[in-house]
């Protein structure tokens, strides 16, 4: 789980006459078909060895879809059940995967008002409620993504440091579109001791189709003490435009974060970062939005 390529996307960039590199780290290609393995991987394997996991426990763990398709893997061949608690807004993509990685899935109803293909954080809230009670009642060890130490430190001593090896040090900046914020948080603690400047992307309005992130969650710990250079905000339709641009032009088939990813680094080489070189991570695969309206 890591390892994954970085390619440069110079076919876009000469189509949009930008002045600059974009590097996209493609960690699509992990097992799970996201970036969320490595955080999986981490956390899972740092409870087992504090005892704080036991041999055969169960896993709970809110998730949008790809932090629980990463889990179901490694539960999966370390001999745990795992329980991924999902809003019924994600696509039902992610939700199969899941299942035939042998994960339980619990799927929670959207709040009042809310659309399918839409979770907002009125939605999460609901599947943070259930994923709690589903823990206390199993007994279950919560894998909990948004504080355990080992989601940031996943891309802290993998995701950065391999862009950096792989681009020989060219990379002067790095953007990430925030869900736990353990990517950017990690990256940025690699990386500023670099002198890469880290920016966070976000969605333009709390309503959106880019799942897995933009939820306003309070806590945001992983990106405690972490020095941003900046936020882009991305719309959904700009997210969609640069996610279908990077799988016709580059051959890449990403997702839509992957494609507010595109978006905001594109921006910022015709403005704050003209004449760098920025990278991001294609976070998760297309074959995971073939039910919602990206590829129409």
């Amino acid at each position: 789980m890591g390892g994954t390529p970085l390619v440069e996307l110079s076919r876009i960039r000469d189509a949009l006459g930008l002045d600059g590199r974009l590097l996209a780290k493609v960690d699509y290609l992990l097992p799970g078909f996201s970036k969320k393995d490595r955080a999986a991987k981490a956390i899972v394997e740092a409870a087992r060895e504090s005892g704080e996991l036991a041999n055969g426990q169960t896993v709970v763990e809110l998730t949008s879809g790809n932090m629980g398709t990463g889990l179901s893997i490694v539960c999966g061949v370390l001999g745990h059940p795992f329980v991924a608690v999902m809003s019924e807004g994600n696509s039902e993509e992610r939700a199969r995967m899941m299942r035939a990685l042998g994960a339980e899935v619990v799927l929670v109803p959207q709040a009042e008002g809310s659309r399918k293909g839409e979770v907002s954080g009125a939605d999460l809230a609901l599947v943070e409620e259930a994923a709690q009670r589903i823990t206390e009642a199993r007994g279950a060890f919560r894998a909990d993504q948004f504080a355990r130490e080992g989601n940031s430190m996943a891309h802290e001593t993998g995701t950065a440091p391999e862009i950096w090896e792989q681009s020989e040090g060219a990379v002067t900046a790095f953007c990430d579109f925030i869900g736990s914020g353990g990517t950017l948080g990690g990256a940025a603690r690699f990386f500023g001791k670099k002198g890469v400047r880290c920016y966070a992307v976000e969605p333009d309005q709390a309503a959106h189709p880019i799942q897995g992130g933009g939820y306003s969650m309070p806590d945001l710990v992983h990106l405690d003490g972490v020095h941003l250079a900046g936020t882009e905000t991305v719309s959904g339709a700009e997210a969609a435009s640069h996610a279908r641009l990077m799988a016709r032009m580059e051959g890449i088939f990403g997702g839509y974060s992957a494609g507010a990813n595109l978006a905001a680094a594109v921006r910022l080489l015709k403005d704050k970062e003209k004449g760098g070189c920025v990278a991001f991570v294609v976070c998760d695969s297309g074959l995971k939005y073939l039910s919602t309206d990206l590829w129409e």
